[in-house]
């Protein structure tokens, strides 16, 4: 009677797994061909039900994402697709396709939201884990857990270089304002963005820096242990970061370490009860609190932190909260403190507060030894000094913006915070600018009554001669004042750069000697600032007028909204009256003509490739990543640079325009050279991103084409090189194009038809760049070009 049971039973399995009913090791499958919508709040789950991947709410859309089912808190966000991209509007939807390829739908296109697959996905699954998984056969093409966003969850295991992006806010996955860098030398470090990765910008660290074998990770178990496994030529060796106490037990649990929104690293764990209800716990924290995350607080505020109450950040006096319900933007100031400073009046327009226990961060501009007293007066008495942190019998003045300053009982410095007097009383503030008007005008007057008669023999040659001088310093003076004036530019909301002297980068530059560049209104110098002993490329101003100080601004804009890693990284300035430069990362493979052209040692196809599709994207972030959408206006080789890796970046933004969604603008500058230019740029039209859109095409037929003779000039006048291109597509003898490298004709003529397309005179042909980086990749059709010959007038 056994053994009949135990034959049944046995059957009972045979049936269920030829049925399906086990799930296969993979977990569950996600049927080709299944749809998501984000009006249904339908999702794909984990065989448990714990993950979910579909449409996350974000602003005024949504965003594809992995998150944690919890019910309290909220769902927990865990890993989102193209986090930096704009929202995805309702009425859009996700597919599988039958070919195996993750889709997102809209009524204007059609993209691939995951990174391109090499071979078609047979089958999809969301883990247990979290991780989101495309198989061909037994063979991983793409997973999640290969491109962390905040998170790293059990099981998951980081490679060594990655670099993590906290959030902006818990409803908005996009990147926030910190980084940790898992670095090369083996040390885990966490810093704000739009810094040097220098020593002296980092707010915490494992310590571990040293261990450069390259086979270093990143590691959290299923069980809770974060740790680094680092390797050397030595030994090996694992240093913990985090270790969870917590018992095994019968429920599901969950551990996550998640790079927070606040700048923190955070270790927690989720317990899953039968019932369906979960519970959160905090296992470990990088800081104890908020004010040991450098710049929390945002420029010209100060964090301040209490056992008791926990802390806030705080403006400095005279300045205001840019949000008041979001304090860690930072602040502003409520005047314009320029209108006083250099004038000699009889009244100090000045006061100060004092503030204790503080410390401020950033460069000062001025350091020497004085009395505390004598180190006030000293700020009150500079018309350059906004605040002065006295500490250990030094006295450090500093510029505005104010950057990564807190308060605390472990903090010894003294600060004096310069404010004019009644500074928060607007109208008795514009009641003593009118009398300061009122006395200026008066003297003014009695020194034309006694000057006029030992002047009055003068010819009205000369009398104009001054006047015209007079008009053109006054127009000078004030352009000067207008690149100083932090405000106006946009700096004391947006930027967190370090502020150069001057005598710093021509420390950096040993004098300005070795030349690398030249651009539109000045030149480029190498040079190595002393934090980390950097490389840096420096741009200085040296067309001193109305065009070269237009660029500048425009440039130093620009680049003070983004942050992408196919775009030049800003790392700081220097402004002092006429000296005006701008300090960047360093590219040691200089500009992509010196790529391209390197008779030594050209790119090969998949290096050209690979570089083609960065420029695309950088272009994308800028067209559509930015709040205000960047159109470049200039791009050609000479402004597109590759760094160490191999990874194009766009630089010089001089020419570049800032446009509000869907805007265009009418052109009246300086015209660019044919060539590289849109034909629209030269005849006043109206201009919009399609202007950069031509120009990559251009780009991108040069980067095919650039082992070959045929490259002769691009800005010709006749424009004889897309002629030539198109000439041979339409006869099929692309491999003229290329020569003898081993390149895939289906793959090259995929690119032709690409770069082809982008050049069509009317710019409604030519495809938005989020199309041209599917077509590269092969995810979307390329439509047949027209001749160059009709797109070209």
């Amino acid at each position: 009677m056994a053994n009949l049971i135990l034959k049944f039973l046995t059957l009972l399995i045979l049936i269920y797994a030829g049925t399906g009913y086990f799930e296969p090791v993979q977990g569950n499958n996600i049927t080709l061909g299944s749809k998501l919508f984000p009006q249904n709040t339908s999702s794909w789950l984990s065989p448990s039900g714990t993950f979910a991947f579909g449409f996350y709410k974000k602003a005024d859309g949504f965003a594809v994402s992995i998150w944690l089912q919890t019910k309290t808190p909220e769902p927990i966000v865990t890993w989102t697709a193209n986090r930096d991209d704009p929202p995805i509007p309702s009425d859009a939807y996700l597919e599988l396709s039958r070919e195996g390829r993750l889709l997102l739908w809209t009524k204007q296109s059609v993209g691939d939201i995951l990174y391109n697959l090499t071979k078609p996905a047979t089958s999809v699954s969301l883990l247990d884990s979290g991780n989101l998984v495309f198989y061909n056969g037994s063979n991983v093409l793409w997973e999640s857990f290969d491109y962390p966003t905040d998170t790293i969850l059990g099981g998951q295991v980081v490679p060594l270089g990655y670099t993590f992006f906290s959030s902006a806010s818990a409803a908005d996955q996009s990147r926030g304002r910190f980084i940790l860098v898992f670095q090369v030398d083996g040390n885990l470090v966490a810093y704000p963005v739009n810094v040097t990765t220098a020593p002296a910008y980092s707010y915490w660290s494992t310590g571990t820096s040293g261990w450069t074998n390259g086979g270093e990770q990143l590691v959290l178990t299923e069980r809770g242990h974060l740790y680094l496994n680092l390797t050397s030529r030595i030994n090996d060796s694992v240093h913990t970061i985090a270790q969870s106490s917590h018992n095994q037990s019968q429920q599901k649990t969950v551990y996550r370490a998640t790079f927070d929104i606040d700048g923190n690293f955070r270790l927690y764990l989720h317990n899953f009860e039968s019932s369906g209800n979960s519970t959160m716990r905090k296992l470990w924290s990088a800081l104890p609190n908020h004010c040991e995350v450098r710049g929390y607080c945002g420029v010209n505020a100060y964090c301040s932190f209490d056992a008791t109450t926990g802390n806030d950040c705080f403006c400095f006096p005279g300045f205001i909260y840019f949000d008041p319900k979001k304090k860690f933007l930072g602040c502003y100031r409520n005047f314009a403190y320029e209108r006083f400073c250099g004038k000699e009046e009889t009244s100090q327009p000045y006061n100060y507060t004092q503030l204790k226990n503080m410390s401020i961060g950033g460069y000062p501009y001025g350091k020497s030894a004085m009395a505390q007293e004598e180190c006030c007066q000293s700020c009150m008495n500079d018309c350059n000094c906004w605040a002065a942190l006295y500490e250990n019998g030094d006295c450090n003045k500093y510029r505005p913006p104010l950057l990564y300053a807190t308060q605390g009982k472990n903090q010894s410095g003294i600060a004096f915070i310069k404010q004019i007097h009644n500074s928060s009383q607007s109208a008795e503030e514009n009641e003593f600018l009118k009398q300061r008007a009122k006395n200026a005008g008066k003297r003014k007057r009695k020194m034309i009554l006694i000057l006029a008669p030992p002047f009055g023999f003068l010819s009205g040659l000369f009398t104009m001669l001054a006047v015209f001088s007079f008009l053109l310093y006054r127009k000078r003076a004030f352009k000067y004042q207008r690149l100083l004036d932090m405000e106006n530019l946009g700096l004391n909301k947006d930027f967190t750069l370090r502020s150069f002297s001057y005598n710093e980068l021509e420390r950096a530059t040993d004098g300005f000697i070795k030349e690398v560049g030249r651009i539109s209104y000045g030149k480029i110098y190498e040079g190595t600032i002393s934090e980390g002993n950097r490389k840096v490329s420096i741009k200085r101003l040296e067309k001193v007028d109305a065009e070269g100080e237009r660029e500048f601004i425009a440039e130093m804009t620009v680049m003070g909204r983004i942050h992408h890693k196919n775009v030049a990284q800003l790392l700081g300035f220097c402004l002092e009256g006429a000296k005006k430069l701008l300090v960047y990362e360093f590219m040691t493979n200089r500009s992509l003509v010196d790529v391209l052209y390197d008779v030594e040692r050209r790119p090969f196809w998949k290096e050209r490739m690979r570089l083609a599709v960065d420029i695309a994207r950088g272009l994308r972030y800028l067209h559509e990543g930015c709040e205000t959408h960047i159109v470049h206006c200039n791009i050609k080789p000479k402004n597109i640079l590759v760094d160490d890796n191999w990874a194009a970046k766009i630089s010089n933004f001089g020419s570049a325009k800032l446009l509000a969604p869907n805007q265009t603008e009418n052109v009246a500058t300086e015209r660019e050279k044919r060539g590289y230019s849109a034909p629209e740029w030269h005849k006043d039209a109206l201009i919009s991103e399609k202007v950069d859109v031509y120009s990559y095409g251009v780009v991108l037929l040069e980067i095919i084409c650039c082992t070959r003779d045929l490259m002769i000039s691009v800005e010709s006048p006749d424009e004889s090189f897309p002629i030539k291109v198109y000439r041979h597509f339409k006869a099929k003898e692309l491999r003229e194009l290329i020569g003898d490298e081993d390149v895939s004709m289906e793959s090259l003529e995929r690119m032709v038809k690409v770069g082809l397309c982008c050049i069509q005179k009317d710019p409604d042909l030519r495809p938005p760049i989020k199309n041209v980086i599917l077509m590269l990749e092969g995810t979307l059709d390329t439509p047949m070009p027209f001749p160059p010959t009709l797109s070209q007038a």
